[in-house]
């Protein structure tokens, strides 16, 4: 009898493993990190127009609201705590935002990028022997997946490859069974509306022949998905439910205060071209009643040679301030109207093994739109490059943002424009020569410890230019603690 209760209790231990590897467990929460020894795919449903829980899209904009940024930066926490517990990240990857425009306006969907960033820097990674809290967001193109207007990669680069809305193309699947099919285990988070979420899961069970129970209808992105592969190969889904009620108001740092720091950083500089003075004369379709402030973005270098695509840690904490320092900085300026960035999908190789998609710009000045319920663009007619001399590139960036040429329409308006710094002078430089005029440009730089200060460039009704840097965020890097707010 006692030697048929042990085989029995041997057969039903196997029979609940095989039904863990080969089904799906719903429902409850799971208050137990994941399996390291496991290959996780976890997916993380962002908000958009169609499907989101109430509240966490703006209508007019198609961005989070304070809520969903609220949302987002709890979601982090749950994610580190409740699935990773003490292990890092492998990888994310989230949706290319220009594959999915919302609204008449075609806003692009950066709420599926922002709704991971907290997420990525409350891990580590080390670059060249420097350990940073920051981590990679993957959102390259893959081929066939540009939506019209945006400048095809040159090349394409696989290693930072993101997920399309639609995935016409079938991109989004290879991405995801390579990463099964390489057999590393660890935990591979990606953020994406349900739309491409709920295809995503259905292909990959298609795929893979595995035997899940996948969720029928939108369940709120409450919700966290998680296919779960053990070293044998046996596939199981976990339903997470991390029951999150974030607020609807815009988030109050916790302490340590960020100290305001003083406009010293460069050496103050004024120009100005006015048609007909000095042989000045007024380019063609050159825009009018035009203010552009002009940013970097968030801390992202805390040695010369880090470099991961995102900003670190106290980045966050320079990106969440920004709504609250930037109307004091401007000293009674005209506030911002409109929001501009760079398109978080170009990507660079770096390495033979390590690809980047160039994501901090557009997050440095997300949550300024967030906060402000300001429309939010993307420039992705153009590839900005690696290359800040490239004057090609200064011509596209002039051109887009001072002119009529490129179809922006930004005459009579004030914008925030988020960019990489060593673009800033040459595009400057190439600005102010398009004027002519016998007064020549002085060489302009921008330090590279330099997070804090603002380039101002106005037009007014006829077109004359200003330019100076006068204006600084009142943010110093140096009081920025290392590590996320929490």
């Amino acid at each position: 009898m006692k030697r048929f209760f042990i085989v029995w209790s041997l057969f039903l231990i196997l029979a609940l493993t095989l039904l863990a590897g080969c089904a799906s467990s719903s429902g409850s929460q799971q208050n137990s990190a994941l399996s390291a020894d496991n290959i996780n795919l976890i997916f993380v449903v962002s908000p958009d127009l169609a499907y989101q829980t109430p509240g966490d899209v703006n209508p007019d904009t198609a961005n989070l609201t304070n809520q969903g940024l609220q949302r987002s930066l709890l979601m982090a926490t749950y994610l580190k705590t409740y699935l990773l517990g003490t292990n890092n990240v492998t990888g994310i990857y989230t949706l290319a935002p220009m594959t999915h425009l919302q609204t008449a306006n075609n806003y692009p969907d950066m709420a599926a990028i922002g709704f991971i960033q907290q997420f990525a820097l409350l891990n580590q990674i080390t670059i060249q022997g420097t350990t940073a809290y920051s981590y990679p967001i993957n959102a390259a193109y893959a081929p066939g997946d540009l939506p019209g207007g945006v400048v095809e990669p040159s090349p394409y680069i696989p290693g930072a490859q993101g997920l399309a809305f639609n995935d016409a193309n079938g991109n989004n699947v290879p991405l995801v069974t390579r990463i099964i099919n390489a057999n590393h285990p660890g935990f591979y988070v990606f953020s994406a509306p349900w739309e491409t979420t709920s295809a995503l899961l259905a292909d990959i069970k298609t795929a893979k022949a595995y035997n899940l129970n996948l969720p029928a209808i939108y369940m709120g992105t409450n919700y966290v998905f998680v296919i779960s592969i053990t070293p044998k190969g046996f596939a199981s889904l976990v339903t997470f439910d991390s029951k999150l009620n974030p607020p609807a108001t815009y988030p109050v740092l916790p302490p340590p205060p960020i100290v305001s720091a003083s406009c010293t950083q460069q050496n103050y500089f004024s120009f100005t071209r006015t048609g007909g003075v000095n042989g000045v004369v007024i380019p063609p379709g050159t825009n009018t009643n035009q203010t552009v402030y002009l940013i970097r973005h968030a801390e992202a270098h805390p040695s010369s040679s880090f470099e991961d695509g995102n900003f670190v840690g106290a980045g966050q904490w320079r990106a969440l301030a920004l709504p609250n320092f930037l109307p004091d900085a401007l000293r009674g300026q005209a506030s911002p109207t409109v929001v501009y960035a760079i398109d978080p999908a170009q990507s660079f190789e770096l390495a033979a093994d390590f690809s980047i998609s160039y994501v901090r710009p557009s997050l440095t000045v997300l949550p300024y739109a967030i906060a402000n319920n300001l429309p939010y663009y993307l420039v992705a007619s153009f590839s900005l490059g690696t290359d800040p001399t490239d004057q090609a590139v200064a011509k596209a960036t002039s051109d887009f943002l001072f002119t009529n040429h490129a179809g922006a329409k930004l005459s009579n308006q004030t914008v925030l424009l988020a960019w990489e710094h060593g673009h800033y002078p040459p595009l400057i430089t190439y600005l102010l020569n398009s004027y002519g005029g016998s007064v020549p440009v002085p060489a302009l730089s921008w330090p590279h410890s330099d997070y804090d200060t603002i380039w101002t460039v106005k037009l007014d009704a006829q077109g004359n230019l200003t330019v100076n840097n006068a204006l600084c965020e009142g943010i110093d890097s140096a009081a920025l603690p290392a590590t996320a707010p929490q």
